[in-house]
């Protein structure tokens, strides 16, 4: 690994800590696991969640930045 390979590496590892970091920070504004397609079953005692919604949303962002830093 040469200097340029490690260079680009910690950019892009900083660049996730910050997305991650404002995304923590961001988290009570965003309404991820109380979208309109998640469920929540149950009475009681016993509950199921079951984020659908969240888990599309969250599948497609991903796939989407994946594509974007796989490109060259």
């Amino acid at each position: 690994m040469n200097w340029i390979e490690s260079g680009r590496f910690l950019i892009i590892a900083g660049t996730v800590i910050i997305v991650v970091g404002l995304f923590f920070m961001l988290s009570d504004k965003i309404p991820l696991g109380r979208l309109p397609g998640d469920l929540r079953l149950g009475s009681g005692r016993f509950r199921i969640y079951i984020p659908i919604a969240t888990s599309v949303l969250l599948s497609v962002a991903l796939t989407v930045v994946m594509n974007f830093f796989s490109r060259k």
